[in-house]
């Protein structure tokens, strides 16, 4: 749950037409026509955008931005310094609901240089509508972030550290085209949730190269009741504690995606990828914890042929786990640490044999400031990555600014 901003909503009444009291929208299509505009409110405040409502259930529509300036400082131990300075991420968010609110839908743009991978042709990030009405069976459809492993599916601006760790970028299956059935409160004990889909299987904005699909199942257990678990830190510092334990399986049959639903497009054939994910996250008087581990394993280890001078394509498997932590040393101060490594499964790709060896190991902290919540935040860390010789490795230093509005 996002904290609530302290700064008094803006709020401005629109009668654009009216609407006869007691009147009921008209179905739209044919003969029908659309339904009559309605009276609009429009409030909003800084980190939570700009609401447009009918003041019902008819319809409401959120603008939100989100923008991250970074500056990454590279220190190899026997190679040259670099730096960067760029506009990580920038994004555009519309949500609301239509005609109910359950009906529930979201359009996420990104524009940042660094939101966008090889070969991609669309700025779409996030496309989705979802039907509510069922507690235990939530129907969402579109284009959205897989339901799978909790380190990648945490909220893009509620994460505690700079970014998410290495592991994440190489196994997870990130945001795909699919339908997912789901509930957060199973039975309505605050308990249980679950997450079952299907998936195209070749990424965002992709089409898919073959016939074949993904299919995602999560269960997760809420130990001691639901709470927000999506967002990283305990900024409420609540003498509650609270705790979630997931596990999460998956099968992505006949993908052209070198590591499932990201990487280079395969030309000599497809692979079948296994994946199992297992997470653990607690909260308690300002204390985070954090554990995941991963894996994925093709069904084979390589296709042989001739690509671009190469003899064969290979899958790439591997299993890896991360652990973070955090303490709010204030009501707006944070440190902050983390650990992982990552290590190849059997014969796979002899390029990420090689990454893994050099820099499949990373560890380190960071520190935070709140000025108002994860809506307004400058964050800091510093990692080391090595691999097999730990002498041999490179310093990050990153620093960051995370504005909403």
């Amino acid at each position: 749950m996002r904290r609530a901003h302290r700064a008094p909503l803006l709020s401005l009444s629109l009668l654009l037409f009216a609407c006869p009291a007691g009147a009921q929208p008209a179905p739209i299509g044919g003969a029908w026509g659309p339904p009559p505009a309605r009276a609009l409110t429009l409030f909003g405040a800084p980190g939570r955008g700009v609401t447009l409502s009918t003041g019902d259930d008819f319809f409401s529509l959120t603008l939100r931005g989100r923008a991250q300036v970074r500056d990454t400082v590279v220190a190899a131990d026997h190679g040259p310094v670099t730096n960067e300075v760029a506009i990580r991420t920038m994004r555009l968010i519309f949500s609301g609901h239509v005609y109910a609110q359950q009906t529930q839908y979201v359009v996420q743009l990104a524009f940042g240089a660094q939101d966008y991978e090889a070969g991609m042709v669309s700025p779409v990030y996030d496309a989705w509508v979802a039907f509510n009405h069922l507690r235990d069976l939530r129907v969402r459809v579109g284009q959205f972030f897989v339901p799978f492993d909790r380190a990648r599916t945490n909220a893009e601006w509620g994460l505690q550290m700079v970014d998410r760790p290495l592991l994440v970028s190489e196994a997870t299956l990130d945001r795909d085209v699919g339908v997912e059935l789901s509930s957060d409160n199973l039975g309505g004990l605050g308990l249980f949730a679950y997450r079952l889909g299907v998936f195209g299987g070749e990424g965002k904005n992709r089409l898919a190269a073959g016939l074949g699909f993904l299919y995602v199942a999560r269960l997760q257990a809420n130990v001691f009741g639901a709470f927000d678990d999506s967002v990283e830190g305990d900024q409420e510092r609540l003498a509650r504690p609270r705790l979630a334990v997931g596990v999460a399986g998956a099968y992505n049959h006949n993908t052209f995606r070198q590591r499932s639903t990201q990487g280079a497009t395969l030309l000599l054939g497809s692979f079948d990828y296994l994946h199992a994910a297992a997470d653990l996250t607690l909260k308690w008087r300002g204390l985070y914890l954090f554990g995941e581990a991963l894996y994925r394993r093709g069904d084979v280890d390589h296709h042989v042929g001739t690509v671009m001078g190469s003899p064969s394509e290979h899958s790439r498997s591997l299993w890896g786990y991360i652990a973070q932590a955090g303490m709010m040393l204030t009501s707006r101060l944070e440190v902050t640490a983390r650990w992982e490594q990552s290590f190849a499964v059997g014969d796979t790709d002899p390029a990420l044999i090689t990454s893994l060896r050099s820099q499949g190991n990373q560890f380190g902290g960071g520190l935070n400031w709140y000025q108002a919540g994860h809506g307004f935040k400058v964050q800091s860390d510093y990692h080391y990555i090595f691999g097999d010789d730990f002498d041999r490795g490179r310093h990050q230093a990153r620093l960051q600014v995370q504005v909403s509005f």
